[in-house]
């Protein structure tokens, strides 16, 4: 059978995927409290409570990154090793890159019209070449070293270094490499041991979730201790608006539309995501966010697993709505500020170049800035300006990536109706 699944495995899925709306209520309640608590304290701005909250926040974000890495790597092995010609493993990996790449382009061309119609004035140039020393030591990086270094030397570094590109490379290979094994008992242990560690992860992740609220608290703390440190955005200021509308369109527009016409209620599923979206708005770690975004799509969504365990993961990887956006317009501010013509052709190229570029993106803290940097000096474009960048990023970076996990659920919600009826019954 394709999706081989033990009793205890169909128990303990169907165990997890029974939650009662009062239970529901009572976990909004806990994180809306949670928002408050945390509000609170940071505005207090206590030395010694600040500390702690920074302590629980760093410990709750390690906690979902050690997670988060076996978990890609796990869910991938164990999809793909259980394809066969009439699983409809290729239909649901055709679609999932259909909709990434659709919704990709959409937020890379919108971030392209913002652009055009905004025109973000240009900063002085002695303030952007204040920031050159913010910068010198990633300049040198190549685009190309970037890509390079998606290939592993061995099989522990990329899961050591946490590159989430390498690791989903690995784990496709093995996958693969299992469902072209002949059928024999050496290959049904080996998909019962990776099936079984799944679900021992599925396990801790449920634990986590239950003890969301506290990471919550600690997360808003720290933002709001922060954003009371003050974000001087100077000449900024229109970039950062074409910024932060590209993404926010994209998110409460262009998204729930696409949802519309697939005939899904993007308010339902945004209510059944809040959970990955709150992680994902305090973490700024879409990898880190791929626990808790799991769990939500399967107990709150009811999203086929073997859907959700496929999809998910490659999203994380190569959906990256947010990314494009800012590698678009991030890099055309750049070539505007230095002088360079602004063509419709420039910009129709830059559409593409931000797709595929983010999908080349890592989805962790910071992934998109280090990757727009890299790629912009590799075209010889001046790089200084993003020295000033920088120190908004911090909220940028929260916004994209919510607007990341965000497109992900939905990708995963319109795949999972698509293949509904259309996969074969679990044993």
């Amino acid at each position: 059978m394709l999706f081989r699944t033990s009793r205890i495995h169909a128990a303990a899925a169907t165990a997890l995927s029974k939650v009662s709306g009062k239970g529901r209520a009572i976990t909004a309640t806990l994180y809306i409290g949670a928002l408050i608590v945390g509000s609170l304290i940071g505005f207090a701005g206590n030395t010694d409570i600040n500390a702690v909250m920074d302590f629980i926040a760093t410990v709750f974000t390690r906690l979902f990154s050690f997670i988060a890495v076996p978990i890609i790597a796990v869910s991938l092995i164990s999809t793909l090793a259980n394809l066969s010609k009439n699983s409809k493993g290729g239909s649901i990996f055709a679609h999932t890159i259909f909709y990434t790449l659709l919704t990709t382009i959409l937020a890379a061309l919108l971030g392209a019209v913002l652009f055009a119609v905004i025109k973000p004035a240009n900063v002085p140039a002695a303030l952007s070449s204040s920031a050159a020393d913010v910068v010198t030591k990633y300049e040198s990086l190549s685009y190309l070293e970037h890509i390079q270094n998606i290939i592993p030397n061995n099989l522990l570094q990329p899961f050591v270094a946490g590159n989430v590109l390498s690791i989903l490379l690995v784990a496709a290979a093995f996958g693969l490499g299992i469902a072209t094994m002949k059928e024999s008992k050496n290959k049904e242990d080996l998909i019962s041991v990776i099936s079984g560690f799944q679900e021992l992860l599925f396990i801790l992740i449920h634990w986590l979730i239950n003890i969301l609220p506290l990471g919550i608290m600690a997360f808003t703390a720290q933002l709001v201790t922060q954003l009371e440190a003050g974000i001087i955005l100077g000449g900024l200021a229109t970039y950062f608006g074409v910024v932060i509308s590209s993404n926010l369109i994209q998110m409460f527009v262009i998204l729930p539309l696409i949802l519309l016409i697939k005939g899904l209620n993007p308010i339902k599923i945004a209510r059944g995501m809040l959970p990955a979206l709150a992680v994902a708005l305090f973490s700024k770690s879409s990898a880190g966010t791929l626990p808790v975004t799991m769990a939500s799509a399967e107990d709150n969504l009811h999203v086929d697993r073997r859907v959700s365990r496929f999809v998910l993961p490659i999203c994380t990887t190569i959906n990256m709505n947010g990314c494009a956006a800012f590698i678009l317009i991030t890099s055309v501010y750049l070539m505007q500020n230095a002088g360079i013509e602004i063509g419709f052709d420039t910009m129709l190229a830059w559409v593409f170049i931000a797709t595929f570029a983010a999908v080349g993106n890592a989805g962790v803290p910071m992934g998109c800035y280090f990757l727009t940097l890299s790629l912009v000096s590799s075209m010889n474009i001046p790089v200084t300006l993003m020295g000033i960048i920088l120190p908004v990023y911090a909220v940028i970076d929260m916004i994209e990536t919510s607007l990341n996990v965000w497109s992900d659920s939905c990708v995963a919600n319109i795949v999972n109706k698509t293949m509904q009826g259309k996969l074969p019954e679990e044993a």
